[in-house]
């Protein structure tokens, strides 16, 4: 029997050690027609349930690089699932530099019958079709979608709640690098270089929140952004993280726009510290801090579930 990709039927199922709740791997369409994989991994009970989607970084490595974090990167999918929420890890296209800020919205027409775009869907209209794909699962509450990004997948959020209103009930942003939406001027930094059209950031500071609110071209720009934005969300900082002032000015623009607005900080040395890793024998490796991070954020959901 033939399958639609696509389907609410897995294209495979993982089981995990010591769960009953294996990560399903299902197929979003896209909105250009291909497809964008995701873990879904549902709560103990029936549905329908609320749901997380969980993001980390750039895009590419596919259904490879997901099912590595499935495993490795398993602990804050276990700690949602015993909070009640299904869950999914979920890979999207590779960033294309500066392709928010220069593409402005995806406008599609029809020619002959099909589709016609202004410019080819971005990493993060990747994530509309997980959420839209995801939201039609008969164990899914589509009115309770929430969204968990940590660094490039944390700016994400912003790109996304600024085009794409009314998908998701409220979200998290931890360490986002948020400098594309903010329209930060990077050039006079000298730590970051330019080769073949594509800026090398890696090495950019930017820890003071004055600092990164000088580097703004674009303040009605960034206002009209900002606006966009019609949910709750939780900004999580980290205390030396090299761009902690841009993580606290996301924040502080948007408290300007939204009293719902949350900040939080830790101190720790890993980037992406509210994903706790797993040992090479399966077990995770979770320090006090990063215990404290999860339990603010499910606390924050809670809230708002």
């Amino acid at each position: 029997m033939s399958r639609t990709p696509g389907a609410h039927d897995p294209l495979l199922v993982e089981h995990l050690p010591n769960s009953d709740s294996p990560a399903e791997i299902l197929l979003a369409e896209t909105m250009d027609g291909l497809y964008t994989p995701y873990a879904l991994r549902l709560p103990k009970g029936p549905g329908p349930h609320p749901f997380v989607y969980i993001a980390y970084g750039n895009g590419g490595g596919g259904i490879d690089w997901l099912l590595d974090r499935v495993h490795r990167f398993r602990h804050v999918t276990d700690v949602l699932l015993e909070a009640g929420y299904a869950c999914a890890w979920a890979r999207y296209r590779t960033e294309v530099d500066l392709g928010y800020e220069h593409g402005g919205r995806l406008h599609v027409e029809t020619r002959q019958g099909m589709d016609l775009m202004n410019r080819a869907p971005l990493e993060y209209e990747d994530e509309v079709s997980v959420l839209r794909h995801v939201a039609e699962h008969p164990d899914i509450d589509a009115d309770r979608l929430f969204h968990l990004g940590v660094s490039h997948a944390g700016e994400m959020l912003f790109k996304l709640c600024s085009q794409y209103g009314g998908l998701l009930r409220a979200g998290i942003a931890a360490e986002p690098a948020s400098h594309e939406v903010l329209t930060l001027g990077l050039a006079a930094e000298s730590t970051v270089t330019s080769v073949n059209g594509l800026r090398d950031i890696e090495s950019l500071e930017m820890r003071s929140t004055e600092l990164a609110r000088a580097r703004i071209t674009d303040h009605t720009e960034v206002s009209a952004r900002l606006d966009g934005v019609d949910i709750p969300v939780l900004v999580i900082g980290r205390d030396t993280d090299e761009l902690q002032g841009i993580f606290r000015l996301t924040y502080e623009l948007l408290a300007e726009k939204r009293a719902d607005a949350e900040w939080r900080t830790w101190d720790h040395d890993v980037h992406g510290y509210i994903y706790p890793e797993s040992d090479q024998h399966g077990v995770p490796q979770v320090d006090g801090v990063q215990s404290q991070a999860l339990e603010a954020i499910v606390e924050f959901l809670g809230r708002h579930r």
